[in-house]
């Protein structure tokens, strides 16, 4: 099967999420998409996250939500040790279920990124990347760096909807007491 591999932090899911999840599954020829709960996010302050555990049963409460959605809420990475990096996990996701063909997601704001990562030309030609658009980014000109850098890159560009809404917003809202239940998955 080929399987999206959709990590972060979900703090928390939201309809951008939503909307990437259904283009996964309905039209990018993915079967399945595991949605990663990860435990910390090396580049995001650790103090204003909620557990890990509480996004993972959240993340679960959501999905379930959405049965018509392929969609795996899976907590490998809340069962490594740490560092949490996504090779590793990749790794650890190809040793558990081997004849799968993982991919990682991830948004153009990513993308450009991605070279400070841990062993990212490995990312990039043993797993690939599928990558949505994010306001701000050229994510066609950000594919063609990489491919100049990595030769042999496997990048596939999403042409998926753009919902310009974030888990941060979201909880800026909550903070100011707004209702911010529409955005929610």
């Amino acid at each position: 099967m080929r399987i999206a591999v959709y990590s972060g932090s979900f703090d928390p899911l939201h309809i951008g999420h939503q909307a990437i999840m259904e283009y996964l599954t309905r039209q990018s020829g993915f079967d399945w998409v595991y949605l990663v709960i990860s435990p910390q996010n090396p580049f995001k302050d650790p103090s204003k996250a909620l557990s890990a555990e509480s996004r993972y049963r959240a993340a679960i409460e959501a999905v379930r939500r959405h049965p018509e959605l392929h969609v795996w809420v899976d907590d490998i990475e809340l069962g490594m040790e740490p560092p949490h990096y996504t090779i590793r996990t990749l790794d650890a996701l190809k040793q558990r279920e081997p004849g799968n063909e993982f991919t990682l997601v991830m948004g153009a704001d990513n993308l450009e990124r991605l070279l400070q990562w841990r062993e990212p030309e490995r990312l990039l030609t043993e797993y690939g990347i599928a990558v949505y658009p994010r306001e701000g980014y050229d994510y066609r000109q950000i594919k063609d760096g990489i491919l100049k850098q990595v030769p042999g890159s496997r990048i596939e560009l999403l042409n998926a909807p753009e919902v310009n809404i974030s888990s941060t917003r979201i909880r800026e809202g909550l903070s100011a007491g707004l209702d911010m239940s529409g955005w929610m998955m």
